[in-house]
């Protein structure tokens, strides 16, 4: 950047971080999380400083994205410690029963190639499409691999029950 377009960039930062800093504060309700959105939306807006024709709204609409993304991230979170949480309670009420091993270690026991699209799929909640952008294969191998990963763990579901009885 020249001499002047730093000294506008310096300008624009000091004129909207704070606020930006503040409304994503109250989005986010932490203030380290809230800080590293509004810096990675200055730091995207940077990336593109000569192409953006109204920076306040850029910066805005960035760190609305980055607060959804982080809500969603929550929300996994969540969602994989209530079923944690569950397999656990489970486990504790019947040790003697097919429940008391966890789906978790059924899981990790599958091969890489059917592991990777379980994890993503059903723990991280990742729609199929996402799935194959992420491990580099088309969606129907994705849906094919889900697949033959339900049957194995059906299987080795169904061996842990005839093991029971």
């Amino acid at each position: 950047m020249s001499r002047s377009k730093d000294r506008a960039a310096s300008a624009l930062f000091a004129d909207l971080y704070p606020g930006l800093a503040g409304w994503c504060r109250r989005l986010v309700d932490d203030d380290g999380t809230a800080c590293e959105i509004a810096s990675e939306a200055f730091t995207r807006l940077w990336s593109r400083w000569t192409s953006v024709d109204e920076p306040r709204g850029f910066l805005y609409v960035t760190a609305a994205n980055l607060v959804r993304d982080h809500w969603r991230k929550l929300e996994r979170e969540r969602r994989a410690m209530r079923h944690v949480a569950t397999e656990a309670s489970l486990a504790a009420r019947d040790p003697g029963a097919e429940s008391s091993v966890p789906v978790r270690l059924l899981v990790q026991s599958l091969p890489e190639r059917l592991r990777i699209p379980v994890l993503l799929y059903y723990y991280a909640d990742l729609p199929v499409r996402e799935v194959a952008l992420l491990t580099g294969r088309r969606e129907g191998t994705v849906k094919s691999d889900l697949h033959a990963a339900r049957e194995l763990l059906r299987a080795r579901l169904g061996g842990l029950v005839d093991h029971a009885h």
